[in-house]
């Protein structure tokens, strides 16, 4: 009988051998055979089987000793202890000299196959049971990375083996119900790639915090990948549009977050690595160029289509020869196990004070509890159950502490660090990458942690009361009437993407200029007329941009482009910016631009904005941003909507600037909205109509400017009211006016959010769409289907666009 190889190269590996060298050698194996036609690159290596594993067991009685020590840890021993006495047990006792040769032969095969002598290898631990869709054990037991010759090889897959038995991964293993010894353990050895010399992070193929699965996620900083999966550093994010990724025409990469990246992690003697502090030209500098990013994407894609699930990868680039490579695959284990019909929201119930510290915010809820501040996870006695875990960073070693904490808070890290992943798998809300929480939270204080506000994550003082809902969206009725969103943060987008929203109705531009951009147009374009304060602060700001202009078209475009990815490929109508000159003059360098106005409300806004000598030039910034989302990026769902446009030579104005900074109507099928708030646009609506494509109702402004009531007088709070007869009777003749015409009319404002009565007003006279805040939408659908139900039991709801044309008198209020 011929010898049983111990040893297989991943050319020889598929999915059928998981039980032989565990999920993660199987995957290698999986994508070194059956990815190369579709492109994807991985590293050449080698795989020992679970059997060579269970030879060094049971050729020295190791698995009753070891069952003796697990026996202890039932009876109450310390997990350290059991787990350093298995350890030890395991490297005590020699591996087999025929593994040892197999392994020794497969290298050298290694080192002729890539044309160098001792190549340097990384040697990956890979369980039997690891990677299945119902448990990630990913980081539960060692890598070695930067070993180099066979003595250095042989030693990190004995302690590889021993790593089946880290204190990590008894107590992960115990969590989740799996027998220790049933679990054998694989270990991979793959050719290094120089990362060192460049980068490398890792892949979602769906967004790590919402599930939304539309997007390809890559973090990237510089150096050995290590740094990102452990969360020492803060890296780059890009997001990438799947829909766009096979179209050569595109460049889908929709959102670019430089992170701080101050660490990172390259060779040392020895074989070992070392983490050091990054130059600041790589700490502002992007790791990756579009082109790699997309192409990062599109490998992923292809993996996620072969393995027909979501996918967490991890990358490396050459430093020598430029070339990017997959060093790992593994199912995605948080969002794809979670339910997609029930949505749970967390909302505090007063309003907090500032912040103590920021982050990105992982997870969607609240925690609150006494600070507890650790430097090292040794002290689990020391950590009560219910605390907010506060530390620098978190590695595999934290997990039995962080599983007893209301709430984590990390210094460093990002989206896809160690503590990310595990706080999302555990359902403990985490607020990571906050640079000095350490410093400022007070051991033993009462805080509240809050992840219900986008990505940006906040500690506050004290405990905060807050009430939690469920909805159960497969509940929600089906309306003719189209309920959409109104979103103003691109942040929060994705998290709301489960809602079966029918698009979005209203994306204000002007918040994402204040919490994206940051800064004044025109201060980009014209920083001689800045004091020079704020020239250094515009400095630091677009700091790496040589083009000011392209710095705002960036941080525009890819906010817009988040809010359009969302809920792609239904519509999403833009409004361009409607700042008054108030708000505009608060924003970074404002001031010199912007006149001093009594009544900015009724002032220069809007669309007398856009033609005018003193704003043209921060127009046409804000249309080659929405052209570049809908051209480049392919988001054609983007409509743009015109805000506060008075007069129809205002409208021809402002479409003639359009079309020169080539936002054409219908070309590309762009489609061009005006807001209905001004009575002159009711009055004047079939004119209005044949220059727009569709109509938005702004109840705020057209309640204003009908009553003459400043929206935002204390004093005249009694009688503003949009449910006026002169407002309702003027939303009466707009529609059939330019229904009849083929333009749609939607509502975008609070008031059927608040009154149930209004929004069935809305259906009874024919409204095609109402646009509401995410929170009310469950609400709203309820509403309006109330509301449909009783037109027609009452026959007289009459379906848009099919009115007569006579139809456009208004009838009583």
């Amino acid at each position: 009988m011929g010898h049983t190889r111990r040893v297989i190269p991943f050319t020889e590996l598929g999915r059928a051998d998981v039980s032989r060298v565990g999920g993660k050698n199987v995957s290698l194996g999986e994508l070194t055979v059956q990815l190369a036609a579709a492109g994807v690159r991985v590293p050449p290596g080698f795989a020992t089987t679970a059997d060579a594993y269970e030879d060094l067991l049971d050729g020295h009685a190791l698995r009753i000793r070891i069952q003796d020590q697990l026996d202890l840890l039932h009876e109450g021993a310390a997990l350290e202890d059991v787990g350093a006495g298995i350890r030890s047990m395991i490297t005590a006792e020699p591996l087999a000299d025929s593994l040892r040769a197999e392994v020794v032969a497969a290298y050298e095969a290694l080192g002729r196959e890539t044309g160098r002598s001792d190549p340097e290898v990384a040697v990956r631990s890979s369980a039997t049971a690891e990677d299945l869709p119902e448990a990630s054990f990913a980081g539960q037991q060692e890598t070695y990375l930067n070993v180099r010759g066979t003595g250095q090889l042989l030693t990190a897959v004995h302690r590889c083996f021993a790593s089946l038995y880290t204190d990590r991964a008894i107590d992960y293993r115990e969590r989740m119900g799996f027998d220790h010894l049933q679990v054998a353990l694989s270990v991979g050895v793959q050719v290094m790639v120089r990362s060192d010399l460049a980068g490398a992070g890792v892949i979602f193929t769906l967004d790590p915090e919402s599930g939304f699965p539309n997007v390809v996620v890559v973090s990237a900083a510089w150096g050995l990948g290590e740094t990102v999966v452990s969360g020492r550093t803060d890296p780059d994010e890009y997001t990438v549009f799947k829909p766009g990724i096979k179209d050569p025409a595109l460049m889908p990469v929709i959102d670019v977050r430089i992170g701080a990246k101050r660490r990172k992690a390259v060779y040392a003697e020895h074989g070992l690595t070392d983490t050091v502090d990054a130059t600041r030209e790589e700490r502002a500098r992007r790791v990756l160029t579009d082109a790699e990013v997309s192409r990062l994407a599109e490998w992923a894609v292809a993996v996620e289509d072969h393995y027909g699930c979501p996918m967490d990868l991890e990358w490396a680039k050459d430093g020598l020869a430029g070339d990017l490579a997959i060093v790992q695959a593994r199912p995605e284990t948080v969002q794809s196990r979670r339910r997609t019909t029930t949505l749970r929201r967390c909302r505090l119930t007063v309003v907090p004070g500032g912040a103590l510290v920021e982050g990105i915010a992982v997870g969607e809820a609240i925690g609150a509890g006494a600070v507890c501040r650790m430097d090292t996870p040794v002290d689990l006695d020391h950590f009560p159950a219910g605390a907010v875990l506060v530390t620098s960073i978190t590695d595999p070693d934290w997990e039995p502490v962080m599983k007893r904490a209301a709430a984590i808070v990390t210094d460093h890290g990002g989206r896809t660090s160690h503590a990310a992943i595990v706080s999302r798998e555990l359902g403990v809300p985490a607020v990571v990458g906050t640079g000095d929480a350490t410093e400022l939270l007070r051991d033993g204080a009462d805080v509240t942690v809050s992840c219900t506000e986008g990505s940006r994550g906040e500690v506050y003082a004290g405990r905060l009361p807050y009430v939690e809902k469920e909805t159960d969206l497969s509940a929600l009725p089906t309306t003719r009437t189209r309920v959409m969103l109104n979103l103003a943060y691109p942040s929060a987008a994705f998290r709301w993407c489960r809602l079966p929203a029918d698009g979005v109705g209203l994306a204000r531009l002007e918040f994402i200029v204040a919490h994206q951009v940051k800064v004044h147009p025109m201060a980009l374009l014209h920083p001689e007329r800045l004091d020079a304060s704020d020239r250094c602060a515009v400095d630091q700001l677009t700091e790496g941009y040589l083009d000011r202009g392209r710095y705002f078209c960036d941080h525009l475009a890819y906010g817009i482009a988040r809010i359009a990815a969302s809920r792609w490929p239904d519509p999403v109508i833009v409004r361009t910016s409607d700042f008054k000159t108030n708000e505009y003059a608060k924003l970074l360098g404002g001031r010199p631009f912007e006149p001093v106005e009594a009544n900015p409300m009724i002032g220069w806004r809007g669309a007398s904005r856009y033609y005018s000598d003193g704003y043209r030039e921060g127009f046409a910034l804000e249309c080659q941003a929405l052209r570049r989302v809908r051209d480049e990026m392919g988001l054609t769902n983007v409509i743009v909507m015109i805000p506060f446009c008075r007069t129809l030579e205002e409208a021809d104005k402002v479409l003639e600037v359009m079309a020169g900074e080539g936002l054409r109507r219908g070309e590309n099928g762009l489609k061009v909205y005006v807001m209905a708030e001004i009575p002159a646009n009711v009055l004047l609506a079939q004119d209005f109509a044949e220059r727009f494509d569709g109509f938005s109702i702004g109840s705020n402004d057209l309640t204003q400017l009908t009553l003459g009531v400043d929206r935002d007088s204390e004093a005249l709070a009694h009688v503003f009211d949009e449910n006026d007869p002169a407002v309702t009777t003027l939303i009466r003749i707009l529609l059939p006016r330019v229904q009849v015409l083929g333009r749609p009319v939607g509502l975008c404002g609070q008031r059927p959010s608040d009154d149930p009565e209004y929004a069935a007003f809305l259906v009874r006279a024919g409204i095609d769409s109402i646009s509401v805040a995410p929170d009310s939408l469950a609400a709203v659908k309820q509403h309006v289907a109330v509301a449909e139900e009783s037109c027609y039991r009452e026959d007289r709801m009459v379906p848009a666009g099919s009115r007569p044309a006579q139809a456009d008198q208004p009838p009583t209020a």
